[in-house]
């Protein structure tokens, strides 16, 4: 998966926005204000994505191109090589599940006040 359909992903998850809060380098997609993926426009060979701890730990051993978040709290995150044995459909599905778990994460009135229980 390419940059390009990376960022088209995360943008058709509701309530999704683009940034650059760290540098002009790392591109950041949150929803409702909290982070759910990054990764560098300079050198984009790789994506950080929130993960379930234990889900995390499995997809690591699973897989070569799934590494410990880098830079990231280690047990949350993951840092998963674009260009490695994880098709784009299963990528697809690790950025789905990382939107996932930062919502579980957020208060049920914030979740309400956009409409998403």
């Amino acid at each position: 998966m390419y940059i390009d359909e990376l960022r088209e992903h995360c943008l058709s998850k509701p309530f999704t926005e683009e940034c650059f809060p760290f540098d002009e380098d790392t591109l950041v997609f949150k929803v409702m204000g909290k982070m759910f993926a990054l990764i560098s426009i300079s050198s984009p060979d790789s994506v950080n994505l929130k993960c379930d701890p234990e889900y995390a730990a499995e997809l690591r051993e699973r897989y070569t191109s799934v590494r410990p978040g880098f830079h990231m709290n280690k047990k949350y995150w993951n840092t998963v090589d674009l260009h490695g044995e994880v098709d784009g459909k299963t990528l697809r599905a690790l950025i789905d599940h990382s939107y996932e778990e930062v919502m579980k994460g957020l208060p049920a009135k914030v979740k309400a006040a956009k409409g998403r229980n």
